[in-house]
Protein backbone atom coordinates (compact mmCIF):
# COMPACT_ATOMS: atom_id res chain seq x y z
CA UNK A 1 0.00 0.00 0.00
CA UNK A 2 1.33 3.29 -0.88
CA UNK A 3 2.74 5.42 2.14
CA UNK A 4 2.05 8.94 0.40
CA UNK A 5 -1.07 10.92 0.36
CA UNK A 6 -1.23 11.85 -3.90
CA UNK A 7 -2.98 15.02 -4.69
CA UNK A 8 -3.55 16.04 -8.26
CA UNK A 9 -3.10 20.10 -9.03
CA UNK A 10 -4.12 21.33 -12.72
CA UNK A 11 -2.27 23.70 -14.38
CA UNK A 12 -3.15 26.92 -16.37
CA UNK A 13 -5.34 29.62 -14.48
CA UNK A 14 -6.50 27.32 -11.44
CA UNK A 15 -2.42 26.48 -10.08
CA UNK A 16 -1.95 29.59 -8.55
CA UNK A 17 -4.96 29.75 -6.16
CA UNK A 18 -4.86 26.38 -5.37
CA UNK A 19 -1.06 26.23 -4.66
CA UNK A 20 -2.41 29.14 -2.28
CA UNK A 21 -5.27 26.75 -0.62
CA UNK A 22 -3.13 24.00 0.27
CA UNK A 23 -0.58 26.59 2.11
CA UNK A 24 -3.08 27.88 3.86
CA UNK A 25 -4.40 24.59 4.61
CA UNK A 26 -0.94 23.42 5.89
CA UNK A 27 0.56 21.68 3.39
CA UNK A 28 4.36 22.41 2.44
CA UNK A 29 3.84 23.04 -1.02
CA UNK A 30 6.74 26.01 -1.71
CA UNK A 31 8.80 24.03 -3.84
CA UNK A 32 5.45 24.62 -6.08
CA UNK A 33 6.12 28.76 -6.08
CA UNK A 34 9.24 28.20 -7.95
CA UNK A 35 9.38 29.01 -11.56
CA UNK A 36 9.70 25.21 -12.93
CA UNK A 37 8.51 23.09 -15.51
CA UNK A 38 8.58 19.91 -13.20
CA UNK A 39 5.41 17.90 -12.84
CA UNK A 40 5.76 15.79 -9.53
CA UNK A 41 6.86 17.23 -6.05
CA UNK A 42 7.48 15.00 -3.07
CA UNK A 43 7.19 16.19 0.48
CA UNK A 44 9.20 13.49 2.76
CA UNK A 45 7.78 14.90 5.65
CA UNK A 46 4.54 15.53 5.54
CA UNK A 47 4.14 12.32 2.66
CA UNK A 48 2.46 13.81 0.49
CA UNK A 49 3.19 14.13 -3.55
CA UNK A 50 1.75 16.20 -6.36
CA UNK A 51 1.85 15.83 -9.40
CA UNK A 52 0.85 18.82 -11.70
CA UNK A 53 -1.57 17.77 -14.77
CA UNK A 54 -3.92 19.13 -17.32
CA UNK A 55 -6.92 20.15 -15.46
CA UNK A 56 -9.03 17.31 -17.93
CA UNK A 57 -6.82 14.88 -17.13
CA UNK A 58 -7.44 15.65 -13.55
CA UNK A 59 -10.87 13.32 -13.10
CA UNK A 60 -9.14 10.06 -14.37
CA UNK A 61 -5.77 10.40 -12.73
CA UNK A 62 -8.65 10.33 -9.49
CA UNK A 63 -10.89 7.89 -11.31
CA UNK A 64 -7.79 5.22 -11.62
CA UNK A 65 -6.01 6.09 -7.98
CA UNK A 66 -2.91 7.78 -9.52
CA UNK A 67 -4.08 10.57 -7.71
CA UNK A 68 -6.09 10.31 -4.23
CA UNK A 69 -7.83 13.85 -4.19
CA UNK A 70 -7.66 16.41 -7.14
CA UNK A 71 -8.63 19.65 -7.90
CA UNK A 72 -10.65 20.42 -11.14
CA UNK A 73 -13.81 22.90 -12.34
CA UNK A 74 -17.11 21.64 -11.86
CA UNK A 75 -17.69 22.18 -16.47
CA UNK A 76 -14.84 19.19 -16.30
CA UNK A 77 -16.47 16.89 -13.60
CA UNK A 78 -19.95 17.26 -15.34
CA UNK A 79 -18.56 16.75 -19.15
CA UNK A 80 -16.59 13.32 -18.47
CA UNK A 81 -19.20 11.75 -15.83
CA UNK A 82 -15.77 9.68 -14.02
CA UNK A 83 -16.03 7.55 -11.04
CA UNK A 84 -15.12 10.10 -8.48
CA UNK A 85 -16.59 11.61 -5.36
CA UNK A 86 -17.04 15.42 -5.21
CA UNK A 87 -16.31 16.72 -1.81
CA UNK A 88 -16.25 20.47 -1.67
CA UNK A 89 -17.16 23.55 -3.56
CA UNK A 90 -14.23 25.75 -3.12
CA UNK A 91 -15.82 28.84 -4.76
CA UNK A 92 -12.67 29.74 -6.52
CA UNK A 93 -12.26 29.45 -10.48
CA UNK A 94 -16.02 30.94 -11.47
CA UNK A 95 -17.40 30.69 -15.33
CA UNK A 96 -20.20 29.96 -16.36
CA UNK A 97 -21.90 27.22 -19.49
CA UNK A 98 -23.74 29.42 -21.92
CA UNK A 99 -25.84 29.39 -25.54
CA UNK A 100 -24.36 31.61 -27.58
CA UNK A 101 -25.10 32.77 -31.03
CA UNK A 102 -24.02 36.16 -33.27
CA UNK A 103 -25.57 39.14 -32.26
CA UNK A 104 -27.16 39.93 -35.38
CA UNK A 105 -29.08 36.54 -35.56
CA UNK A 106 -29.97 36.85 -31.73
CA UNK A 107 -31.85 40.14 -32.96
CA UNK A 108 -33.50 38.78 -35.75
CA UNK A 109 -34.66 35.75 -34.67
CA UNK A 110 -35.72 33.66 -30.82
CA UNK A 111 -32.95 31.14 -30.35
CA UNK A 112 -35.52 29.27 -28.35
CA UNK A 113 -37.60 28.48 -31.41
CA UNK A 114 -34.37 26.95 -33.24
CA UNK A 115 -34.36 23.32 -33.51
CA UNK A 116 -32.24 20.58 -35.85
CA UNK A 117 -29.22 23.42 -35.73
CA UNK A 118 -25.74 22.78 -35.48
CA UNK A 119 -24.20 23.79 -32.26
CA UNK A 120 -20.54 23.83 -31.65
CA UNK A 121 -18.56 23.01 -28.83
CA UNK A 122 -15.65 21.75 -25.99
CA UNK A 123 -18.48 19.81 -24.41
CA UNK A 124 -20.72 17.87 -26.29
CA UNK A 125 -22.23 16.18 -23.54
CA UNK A 126 -23.26 19.15 -21.59
CA UNK A 127 -24.48 20.74 -24.54
CA UNK A 128 -26.42 17.69 -25.47
CA UNK A 129 -27.97 17.13 -22.38
CA UNK A 130 -28.91 20.66 -21.88
CA UNK A 131 -30.81 20.95 -25.50
CA UNK A 132 -32.48 17.45 -24.82
CA UNK A 133 -33.74 19.02 -21.49
CA UNK A 134 -35.61 21.54 -23.52
CA UNK A 135 -36.87 18.89 -25.94
CA UNK A 136 -34.78 19.98 -28.70
CA UNK A 137 -32.46 17.55 -30.86
CA UNK A 138 -29.63 19.76 -32.19
CA UNK A 139 -26.71 18.63 -34.17
CA UNK A 140 -23.92 19.06 -32.02
CA UNK A 141 -20.42 19.25 -33.83
CA UNK A 142 -16.90 18.82 -31.01
CA UNK A 143 -14.03 21.04 -31.61
CA UNK A 144 -11.06 21.38 -29.40
CA UNK A 145 -10.72 25.54 -29.53
CA UNK A 146 -11.83 28.54 -31.24
CA UNK A 147 -15.40 27.45 -30.51
CA UNK A 148 -16.42 31.46 -31.65
CA UNK A 149 -14.83 30.82 -34.85
CA UNK A 150 -17.61 28.33 -35.98
CA UNK A 151 -20.71 30.62 -36.30
CA UNK A 152 -18.53 33.33 -37.64
CA UNK A 153 -17.74 30.73 -40.74
CA UNK A 154 -21.37 29.00 -41.02
CA UNK A 155 -19.87 26.33 -38.93
CA UNK A 156 -22.42 25.85 -36.85
CA UNK A 157 -25.76 28.50 -35.27
CA UNK A 158 -24.89 28.53 -31.95
CA UNK A 159 -22.08 27.22 -29.70
CA UNK A 160 -22.05 26.45 -26.17
CA UNK A 161 -18.80 27.30 -24.17
CA UNK A 162 -17.54 28.08 -20.66
CA UNK A 163 -17.10 31.81 -20.26
CA UNK A 164 -15.73 34.12 -17.31
CA UNK A 165 -16.27 37.87 -18.09
CA UNK A 166 -17.93 37.02 -21.43
CA UNK A 167 -15.32 39.10 -23.80
CA UNK A 168 -14.10 36.58 -25.98
CA UNK A 169 -17.68 36.60 -26.94
CA UNK A 170 -18.01 39.88 -27.23
CA UNK A 171 -15.21 40.87 -29.16
CA UNK A 172 -15.99 37.94 -31.80
CA UNK A 173 -19.64 39.74 -31.91
CA UNK A 174 -21.66 36.74 -30.15
CA UNK A 175 -24.61 37.32 -27.67
CA UNK A 176 -25.24 35.24 -24.76
CA UNK A 177 -28.71 33.86 -25.11
CA UNK A 178 -29.07 31.20 -22.40
CA UNK A 179 -26.88 30.08 -19.52
CA UNK A 180 -26.62 26.68 -18.77
CA UNK A 181 -25.20 26.68 -15.29
CA UNK A 182 -22.39 27.79 -13.14
CA UNK A 183 -18.59 26.37 -12.47
CA UNK A 184 -16.73 26.62 -9.46
CA UNK A 185 -13.47 24.72 -8.78
CA UNK A 186 -14.14 21.25 -6.90
CA UNK A 187 -12.39 19.00 -4.64
CA UNK A 188 -12.92 15.33 -5.92
CA UNK A 189 -11.38 11.90 -4.53
CA UNK A 190 -10.62 8.57 -5.65
CA UNK A 191 -13.17 6.39 -4.45
CA UNK A 192 -10.85 3.54 -2.57
CA UNK A 193 -8.60 5.84 -1.69
CA UNK A 194 -12.24 8.01 0.34
CA UNK A 195 -12.87 4.92 2.03
CA UNK A 196 -9.19 3.51 2.69
CA UNK A 197 -7.57 6.81 3.73
CA UNK A 198 -10.57 8.87 5.68
CA UNK A 199 -8.01 8.97 8.60
CA UNK A 200 -6.23 11.35 6.42
CA UNK A 201 -8.71 12.83 3.85
CA UNK A 202 -11.21 13.82 6.28
CA UNK A 203 -9.26 16.13 8.22
CA UNK A 204 -8.20 17.69 5.01
CA UNK A 205 -11.42 18.39 4.06
CA UNK A 206 -12.00 20.00 7.19
CA UNK A 207 -9.56 22.09 7.25
CA UNK A 208 -10.37 23.32 3.50
CA UNK A 209 -14.25 23.58 4.40
CA UNK A 210 -13.31 26.01 7.22
CA UNK A 211 -10.99 27.98 4.98
CA UNK A 212 -13.47 28.10 2.82
CA UNK A 213 -16.53 28.82 4.70
CA UNK A 214 -14.71 31.42 6.70
CA UNK A 215 -13.53 33.20 3.35
CA UNK A 216 -9.84 32.41 3.12
CA UNK A 217 -10.12 32.20 -0.31
CA UNK A 218 -7.15 32.50 -2.72
CA UNK A 219 -6.47 35.34 -4.88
Amino acid sequence: MKSDLVLAVPKGTLYKPTVALLKEAGFSCSDMETDTRKLLFTDEEQKVKYIVCRPTDIPTFVEYGAADLGFVGKDTIVEQKKEVFELLDLKYGFCRFVVAMPEEAALEKDWDQLNHVRVATKFPRVAEEFFMSRGKQMEIIKLHGNIELAPMVGLSDLIVDIVSTGRTLRDNKLVEVARIFNSTTRLIANRVSHRMLNSRINPIVRKIREIVENGGMPE
